[in-house]
């Protein structure tokens, strides 16, 4: 495969154009095949690139767009009142074949209606869903959808579960394992789209659906693909990782309180920064947008450094695994189920 062209939106996120510029050097700098295309306001970024000695600008490049969408800006804003920013240029470069992939750290509304938009949907598929491998007991099970879509129905939720399979597969996993996130396992449980998507997903062929599973049992590695609509799994990611970062804070303290907890401390340190580095939210970050016809990947707002450079190279992966072009070869045959409904 040639080498990847990645168009990174140089604006979005909480930190703004330092972090993603230091964090874009830093992957060009560990992978020495990738080519990136900031996008966003060139004297700003050219300014940030020049604090950096030693970049290959061969493989670095940097496209003007005039407009930044703002965090707090209404997708329809986005869409129609700022056709030069930064996120739909970036947008563009992939539609055109420019580059393979964009990467975001922006307004998640603004970057779902825009990727919709410039990009389309695969055939099939109504709405793309946010997806990210979330760590569990026995390995990772992919989450979706993560926010890009609060309000789903039965048909979403089935098009999110096909979605999610085909991503387990393209990750090495022989028959993912599909779930519904539920309030109980039992039949009666859930609200009405859970059930119905439930009813569709017990019908469909070539997936592997075992049927409701609870919160607990996401992280137990119940299932390798677990589906839910978009508020649950927003709400569900951010707990997650609020969660991480308390009981690693909260050790950290322990053994650094008294003279037997420093002791005990410096025996359990390896282990315990071993631990922290796996669970570590900013490792995980990068969620795809699947169902769309490019590569597309939504970082955290709040990333650092680290985050971003997980986002990107998780883009890397995902042109490596040609996902949008699996996603197709899969969709006539398992989407026939809710359109017979």
């Amino acid at each position: 495969m040639s080498a990847p062209i990645i168009a990174i939106d140089a604006m979005g996120g909480d930190f703004g154009p330092r972090s993603i510029v230091q964090a874009s050097l830093a992957c060009l700098a560990s992978t020495p095949s990738l080519h990136l295309a900031l996008v966003g306001q060139a004297p700003l970024i050219e300014d940030l690139i020049s604090r950096h000695p030693g970049v290959d600008r061969a493989r670095l490049h940097v496209v003007h767009a005039s407009e930044v969408v703002t965090m707090d800006e209404k997708p329809s804003q986005a869409l129609r009142g700022k056709p030069d920013s930064s996120m739909r240029v970036a947008l563009g470069l992939v539609a055109d074949g420019q580059a393979q992939a964009c990467v975001s750290a922006g307004n998640t509304g603004a970057l779902m209606a825009l990727s919709r938009f410039v990009l389309k949907t695969l055939p099939g598929i109504d709405r793309p869903a946010m997806v990210a491998a979330i760590p569990t007991r026995a390995g990772h099970c992919h989450l979706l959808d993560l926010g890009a879509n609060v309000d789903c129905t039965a048909e979403n939720l089935y098009q999110f579960a096909v979605m999610g399979a085909v991503t387990a597969e393209a990750a090495g996993v022989d028959r993912p394992r599909v779930a519904l996130l539920n309030v109980g396992t039992e039949d009666i449980k859930g609200n009405q789209q859970v059930r119905q998507a439930a009813a569709l997903l017990q019908q469909a062929r070539g997936l592997n659906y075992i049927g409701f599973v609870e919160g607990d049992g996401l992280y137990r590695g119940e299932a390798d693909v677990v589906v839910c609509d978009g508020f649950v799994g927003n709400v569900l990611l951010k707990s997650s990782e609020g969660l991480a970062t308390m009981i690693a804070e909260r050790i950290e303290t322990l053994f650094t309180q008294g003279l037997f907890g420093r002791a005990a401390g410096l025996l359990a340190l390896p282990v315990l920064r071993r631990l922290r580095g796996e669970l570590a939210p900013a490792r995980h970050n990068g969620a795809s947008l699947l169902g769309l016809q490019g590569i597309v990947v939504k970082s955290h707002g709040a990333a650092g450094v680290d985050g971003l450079q997980s986002a990107i190279q998780r883009t890397v992966t995902q042109v490596q695994e040609n996902l949008p072009q699996r996603l197709r070869g899969r969709l006539e045959a398992l989407l026939p189920g809710p359109s017979k409904m």
